[in-house]
């Protein structure tokens, strides 16, 4: 979080530098708060998105938590996600979160790994079909990040691909794991009193896939509809940048369009080793959306876009992760059980 307020206050820095504070809120302020909450709305919308998403795979699961406990596993996830590189730490902790409300690891496991695959899938997918159909404006609008694009969607169907193939193929992933630790004991990088712990670990992820698998394989329209409902989630988000457009009383660029280069944002910037992709996300903003604001109201948009998609819900996360994290204590020191 310290990096992230330190790349925050640096890039803010360098946008803003020698423009007035008064000036920056007299900007914001020109804003329509009506549609500035309608932003707000779909930001809500797009966390309570994934919270749906979980609780509908719990169901399927036969496990019975209530729809409020899986908007704490999302704010809570989103916090996690926002603070770590490539927003690698999110599903570990729902993971905890949820085993602490009794929800057993193996459901947890095959529940945010299929979000997991989900919600990457439907990016690229997305992002692929309007590369297609939507050429033109990622042309006129996205070529100075075009390196990052291409580089974006090579790490996500990398990404996707290891997921598809540990799913489609445990076994071979067991192999392939326990192979590769071997190699990395035998060259001392990993210590040999490690090596049994992590074979076991190797194993105890595989048997989860393996259940993964064979879920994926016999529940067809369950993962439809879940993929179904991660698009109609990231459409939410995407959208806050249009609902901002306008708020300003802009008009000229379709809701089509400024989706389309934030489709590509997303992209370029999600798998980035950046917790919360800080600083990267700002500039790729300013590239994409500098003609469409506007000089005058680019860098307001991107204050307001940055502050209702990121920063809001990583506030609100922080003080679930919080509230949750002191119950955790709290039921711990009752059942007397040890923090470590």
């Amino acid at each position: 979080m310290g990096f992230i307020g330190l790349i925050m206050l640096l890039t803010f820095r360098l946008l803003f530098k020698g423009q007035e504070l008064s000036d920056i809120i007299k900007d914001l302020k020109n804003a329509d708060d009506k549609w500035l909450l309608a932003g707000l709305g779909l930001t809500f919308c797009f966390v309570a998105g994934e919270s749906c998403i979980i609780h509908f795979l719990l169901r399927v699961c036969r496990q019975k938590v209530k729809l409020t406990s899986c908007l704490k596993y999302s704010f809570i996830g989103f916090f996690f996600s926002y603070i770590t590189p490539s927003s690698s730490g999110g599903q570990p902790a729902q993971m905890y979160y949820m085993k602490k409300d009794g929800v057993k690891i193996g459901f947890s496991s095959l529940i945010m790994l299929l979000v997991t695959i989900a919600y990457k899938s439907v990016l690229v997918i997305l992002g692929l079909i309007l590369l297609i159909f939507n050429f033109d404006a990622i042309s006129e609008h996205g070529d100075r990040l075009a390196f990052l694009i291409t580089l974006g969607f090579v790490l996500n169907i990398a990404f996707i691909a290891g997921l598809a193939f540990i799913v489609a193929r445990p076994d071979w992933a067991r192999r392939a794991g326990i192979t590769i630790l071997n190699k990395l004991t035998d060259w001392k990088i990993v210590k040999e009193k490690n090596h049994e712990k992590l074979v076991e670990k190797i194993n105890r992820i595989c048997d989860t896939y393996v259940i993964g698998s064979k879920y994926v394989k016999e529940n067809a329209v369950t993962v439809a509809k879940v993929f179904v409902m991660t698009l109609v989630q990231r459409l939410c988000l995407f959208a806050v940048t249009w609902v901002i457009y306008k708020s300003y009383g802009l008009s000229g660029v379709s809701l089509y369009d400024i989706v389309t280069m934030q489709v590509m944002i997303a992209i370029a910037v999600e798998m980035l080793p950046l917790p919360g992709a800080a600083g990267v996300t700002e500039g790729s903003f300013m590239l994409v959306f500098g003609a469409i604001f506007g000089e005058g109201y680019v860098k307001p948009a991107l204050l307001l876009s940055r502050g209702l998609t990121f920063y809001a819900v990583l506030i609100v996360g922080g003080i679930v992760t919080f509230i949750a994290h002191l119950k955790v204590m709290r039921s711990d020191k009752q059942l007397n059980i040890p923090r470590n």
